[in-house]
């Protein structure tokens, strides 16, 4: 008996079950793939599978629809992979713990992978009914999406005859999405050079930070755990006197990090006292919008350590604090919208090197340019390495698209209220299907998700059955 039988959809939840109990975590994608193809094989659908585990399935037009455009359903497989501090769960070889808790269905001690797993499974749903009215069905699940859609970035389009596209990587009910950013990612490496030191070996961990997505939640003044990594080291090193041994947080660039890790040698008596007095001192600056923030000061005794020398302590600390990071321009032609921003998902210290990675957003491509060009200024004065890559384009606004006035006709039908529209600061799939494919016409929606790529990412079971609703609807009307 499965975790989810009862729940409606019934096949969608089916589907999302099995996609939960296979890893398919950003860059492990070849079991799910095949799961993918497996499904199509079984039902007699044409398939292609290409080289970046991208899967086509394609499905004939029932009975009334033969002379109509084909649809392309769209979704990712990849999910972002985060767990509870302590977990032994392994992401590479165990499916995920589901449970139904009242409205929603969530993952123990994990994310959930609704986003986007709850796309698959619709789109799967509708691919294995014999008793829905559809056109011509190409339904593309992607990889890699999590990590700058690597995956729709090497699609061959010319594999897709459909010029009208519903992603459904969207994560608000009743709300449909036209418009989204684009980005990228900017690597900047600091080496370093390490120097023996003796002294009291001393680890500080922030955590309980709400974290969250880099383009959904960036405006919401939720608090990077490695910007306060940097603060604190700033204040600290002000007043005493300490070397740096590692300074660690987050693991996906799209993330904003949750907690932060920091390994400093000391001789000052006073550290362990001057830092738990600062740290309270943060705990009741953000207790409103971080009321579970914690931290830990731990004093590990003696030690004999390979910490920065202190030329390295210093640059590493001023890039730190005086990196941009978060909103950096609101549009002025959408109220509310975020133009640009950034977030420093990763910060990894080997014994060589410390790692940066941002990831950059704006729903301008001037924009965009500018801020990796502020980057390569600010990496070139610390005399540092850098990269750009992960590159995908906006998705701009199409005032005559037929799908919007369909999604709108379809949803008053099914819900007796007029649906939003709005633009968004994430980075969607859309920009890169519409840049490849002239003419497409193409539309973003999903279920209620919230706290997505955190341990408390959460499902609606209602939203989904709403939503996969208003598709067939939809569907169906696309003659």
């Amino acid at each position: 008996m499965g975790k989810l039988d009862g729940l409606k959809p019934e096949k969608v939840f089916k589907f999302f079950e099995e996609i939960s109990a296979i890893p398919h975590g950003s860059e492990n994608m070849e079991k799910i793939a095949e799961y993918c193809v497996s499904f199509a094989k079984e039902r007699n659908l044409r398939f292609v599978k290409d080289n970046a585990n991208n899967v086509i399935i394609y499905k004939d037009a029932t009975k009334g629809y033969e002379n109509s455009g084909a649809v392309i359903l769209q979704g990712h497989l990849d999910m972002v992979c985060q767990k509870e501090d302590g977990s032994d769960f392994d992401f590479l070889s165990d499916g995920l713990d589901l449970y139904v808790d009242g409205d929603f269905v969530r993952a123990k001690g994990t994310t959930l992978g609704a986003d986007n797993g709850i796309a698959v499974a619709m789109a799967l749903a509708i691919l294995d009914s014999d008793s829905l009215a559809h056109p011509p069905i190409e339904a593309v699940f992607t990889t890699d999406e999590e990590i700058g859609m690597v995956g729709a970035l090497q699609l061959d389009m010319s594999l897709l005859s459909g010029r009208k596209m519903i992603n459904l990587d969207a994560e608000e009910d009743g709300i449909l999405t036209v418009s989204c950013a684009g980005g990228s990612d900017f690597l900047m490496t600091i080496p370093v050079k390490r120097e023996e030191k003796t002294g009291n070996l001393v680890e500080i961990t922030l955590k309980g930070l709400k974290g969250g997505h880099s383009g959904v939640e960036i405006h919401d003044g939720r608090v990077n755990a490695d910007i306060l990594a940097g603060r604190f080291l700033n204040h600290l090193n002000r007043k005493i006197s300490f070397d740096l041994v590692k300074v660690d947080g987050g693991d996906k660039g799209n993330a904003i990090p949750n907690m932060s890790r920091i390994s400093v040698i000391t001789d000052d008596e006073s550290f362990i006292y001057e830092s738990e007095k600062y740290l309270e001192i943060i705990k009741k600056e953000i207790c409103d919008r971080e009321p579970s923030f914690e931290y830990s000061v731990d004093d590990k005794g003696k030690n004999k350590v390979n910490a920065l020398d202190d030329e390295y302590k210093k640059k590493v600390i001023f890039a730190l604090n005086t990196a941009p990071n978060g909103v950096i321009d609101m549009s002025k032609e959408i109220e509310g919208l975020v133009e640009t921003s950034l977030n420093l998902g990763i910060l990894k210290t080997s014994e060589e090197k410390i790692l940066f990675h941002f990831a950059l957003r704006s729903n301008k491509k001037s924009a965009l340019f500018s801020l990796e060009e502020k980057f390569i200024t600010f990496a070139e004065y610390l005399d540092c390495t850098y990269e750009t890559g992960g590159h995908y384009p906006p998705w701009e606004f199409n005032s005559s698209s037929s799908l919007q006035g369909l999604y709108k006709e379809c949803f008053v039908e099914l819900n007796g209220y007029e649906p939003r529209f709005e633009a968004i600061h994430a980075g969607l799939e859309c920009g890169v299907f519409a840049s490849a494919l002239e003419g497409l016409d193409c539309v973003a929606m999903g279920p209620a998700l919230w706290d997505v790529h955190t341990v408390n990412e959460k499902l609606s079971v209602s939203s989904a059955e709403r939503t996969f609703n208003l598709v067939v609807k939809m569907l169906e009307k696309c003659r």
